[in-house]
């Protein structure tokens, strides 16, 4: 009996639990991200010291930032990126790791899935370093509070109106169709190899973030660190993209959306 054939089953065995591996890491980075969230959360209401050993009560007050605050704004929101928009995402990447796994041509399926996994995070980090320069904006202008909630019923009534119209537009369709159906982005965008893996991811990511950039705008309405917030809204794109229903579930939202910012605007 060849000792090679215990191996190549094993191998097998292996190749054929990939998605349960993926599926796995995903679950632990979203939430290693929640634990972080948390984490802040908690040692901001405790006016605890942060990791640099600096109060993070302290970095939220209404001041010039220095070049650590700012970099510990941009690492909050890219985590809490990571936390809110993985559960969204692990159906295509899901999708993509069997796709890699029956292809012969490909002997590195897990490298594959990282590269493409990164790609669609690299994206959400660059969403990040945006709202992050925005926040700070924001705070300048004395628009946000030190817990980072507006502060003027103009802003948060318009940005709510603003998410609640593009809810309905053409182009929030397209990209939410694309968000849908995983296996018609697989067959039209599909490239080789690792790079072309975080190419795809790239691209994935880039239509993601054009179909739930205005949600995530109302993060500066509830309250950046507002846990039930962040939970809100990932519950909300999650439903919206793997939902049967989840286009008139994004509809209806956009609807008590709408009206909500309406009734911010008039001082209900």
């Amino acid at each position: 009996m060849s000792f090679a054939r215990p191996f190549d089953r094993a191998a097998e065995n292996l190749l054929r639990r990939d998605r349960l591996v993926v599926l796995a890491g995903l679950i632990v980075i979203t939430a290693l991200a929640w634990a972080y969230l948390v984490y802040l959360v908690l040692r901001t209401d405790m006016g605890g010291m942060d990791a640099h050993g600096e109060s993070m009560a302290g970095m939220l007050q209404l001041a010039p930032w220095s070049a650590t605050d700012a970099l510990l704004m941009f690492v909050m929101w890219a985590v809490m990126m990571v936390g809110m928009m993985l559960p969204s995402a692990t159906p295509m990447v899901l999708l993509y790791a069997r796709v890699v796994r029956h292809k012969a041509d490909d002997d590195n399926p897990m490298t594959n899935s990282a590269a493409f996994l990164a790609g669609y995070v690299i994206v959400w980090t660059l969403f990040s370093a945006a709202a992050t320069a925005l926040q700070w904006s924001l705070e300048q202008a004395a628009l946000l509070s030190p817990m980072m909630v507006s502060t003027s019923p103009i802003l948060g009534g318009l940005l709510l109106i603003v998410a609640a119209i593009y809810q309905w537009t053409p182009h929030k369709d397209a990209c939410l169709r694309r968000c849908r159906a995983p296996a018609w982005f697989l067959s039209q965008h599909w490239r080789d190899g690792a790079g072309g893996a975080l190419r795809m991811g790239l691209v994935h990511g880039a239509w993601c973030l054009a179909c739930c950039w205005a949600l995530m705008l109302l993060l500066f309405v509830g309250g950046v660190m507002n846990l039930l917030v962040i939970a809100a809204i990932m519950i909300f794109v999650l439903l919206e993209k793997v939902a049967p229903g989840g286009r008139i579930l994004g509809r209806a939202g956009a609807v008590l959306l709408g009206l909500t910012g309406i009734g911010l605007l008039v001082g209900f």
